[in-house]
């Protein structure tokens, strides 16, 4: 009793209890995402004292959330300790802990225990939420996907709907349909990736292993306000993609404004679409670092940054990542990818080093763009390189190959490449486990009553 009395002691006490007697230059990183991970890789063995904050014990690779949410991989595959990661950089200490705030006056981070930590130079690569436009009460119906708990209760509501499906009866065909009808709102990468990944997954799913729905009776919808899909890419890309998707059988709405979400499904103009699942990429919104600031930021809340990253007025505080609006050294507005925060991250190690050493400063931040990549499902891809654009089974291989490459460790990497394999060879998806039942408002209890085979 008196070790459970003690442990309990430990961990609800301000993390500024904790003694310290460091006087190395002291950098506090929040956010282990691919930015903050960027900046401590960058500072290993460099005799810089490191302390790295986040509200996870893990850090996930974020472009293959989508594919947890469709049961085509594990939240393991994806995902890693931070601490295991970090493990050999001895002046790399983690918190599992919660910022509130930054008194920047006084060079502290506020913690939401109470604690504070004080810091010579602070990186906040914070990440982005998902936005709704001013409807946050859309989210209650429409999840997005940015961390494992959003991809497994996404997976949960797909699986769900599914096996709801194949329990009603013959008189009940339109609340069948409506179990069977999947909205993905959002025509970029993440909407792209999800609607082709849905409709693959639903498709062999019903042909395999159910046997009173169909693959005739699915009905999945990808929904963009724009007037085609993928604007971040070329336009023959965009309809590429478009193509495939349709090869699918997914639904694309071009030009459709949604207006209204709520527990019936979700209304496109005016016209009223009954489904029980709904999926939300179709925008996000910086986390809270401009508030904690007080700084500029722009309309989806990202600080408004130097082109060295820091923020005006504090030159000991970079923001990069998603939390980071930057007109780079070339005049583009550098993107919020993964690939642009690895890269502001080591930009900002390389800054903090010539800084502490005293040596010349690196020149401004120049965002080099190494391709943009959408994959719609199995042997169908689109990719930019440079000038070339490539469609088809070589953009999915160049797909499959860049994302196993940049994930974080070896073994993910095996497993990630062996499921995919798996999954070429058998069409199975082997993570479709419905978890977090306890947790599920069955919402048509009352209404509908399973029948026996």
């Amino acid at each position: 009793m008196s070790i459970n009395v003690r442990l309990k002691e430990s961990i609800m006490s301000p993390v500024s209890q904790l003694p310290s007697h460091n006087t190395k230059p002291r950098v506090i990183i929040i956010g282990a995402g691919f930015g903050g991970l960027s900046v401590a890789r960058g500072l290993a063995h460099s005799g810089v004292t490191i302390t790295l904050i986040d509200r996870q014990n893990h850090h996930v690779f974020q472009p293959l959330l989508y594919q947890v949410a469709t049961a085509g991989l594990s939240p393991a595959d994806i995902a890693a300790p931070i601490r295991s990661i970090v493990k050999r950089q001895k002046e790399t200490r983690v918190l599992l802990a919660e910022v509130k705030g930054v008194d920047a006056d006084q060079r502290r981070v506020l913690l939401s225990d109470g604690g504070t930590l004080d810091y010579d130079a602070l990186v906040i690569a914070t990440g982005a939420r998902h936005g709704y436009f001013g409807r946050d009460e859309w989210a209650e119906h429409a999840p997005g996907i940015k961390t494992i708990d959003d991809a497994t209760r996404v997976r949960r509501s797909i699986l769900l709907a599914m096996e709801r499906a194949e329990t009603i009866r013959q008189e009940s065909l339109p609340d069948r349909d409506e179990y069977l009808t999947f909205v993905v709102v959002g025509g970029g990468p993440t909407g792209v990736e999800m609607a082709g990944a849905i409709a693959e997954l639903t498709r062999h799913a019903t042909d395999m292993d159910f046997r009173f729905i169909t693959r005739r009776c699915l009905r999945i919808m990808l929904v963009e306000a724009g007037d085609r899909l993928l604007p971040t890419f070329p336009a023959k890309l965009g309809d590429a993609a478009r193509k495939a998707l349709g090869g699918l059988g997914v639904i694309v709405r071009l030009n459709g404004r949604v207006t209204d979400i709520g527990d019936y499904g979700v209304t496109i103009g005016d016209e009223r679409i009954a489904t029980a699942t709904v999926i939300w990429a179709a925008g996000v919104q910086a986390s809270d670092a401009a508030k904690w600031l007080d700084v500029e930021a722009d309309r989806s809340g990202r600080v408004k940054v130097e082109r060295d990253l820091s923020v005006p007025g504090h030159p000991d505080i970079f923001v990069i990542g998603d939390t980071a609006s930057l007109v780079d050294a070339s005049g583009q507005p550098v993107p919020g990818v993964a690939s642009a925060a690895k890269q502001e991250g080591m930009h900002v190690a390389r800054s903090l080093l010539a800084r502490f050493t005293g040596s010349q400063a690196p020149p401004p931040f120049h965002y080099r763009n190494w391709g943009n990549l959408a994959t719609i499902g199995r042997k169908r891809a689109v990719a930019k390189i440079g000038s070339l654009q490539i469609t088809g089974l070589a953009a999915w291989l160049l797909w499959s190959t860049a994302h196993i490459y940049f994930l974080v460790g070896f073994r993910n990497r095996i497993v990630v490449g062996a499921n995919w394999l798996w999954n070429y060879l058998t069409f199975e998806r082997g993570a479709r486990l419905i978890t977090g039942m306890t947790h599920v408002v069955r919402r048509d209890a009352e209404t509908h009553t399973p029948t026996s085979d």
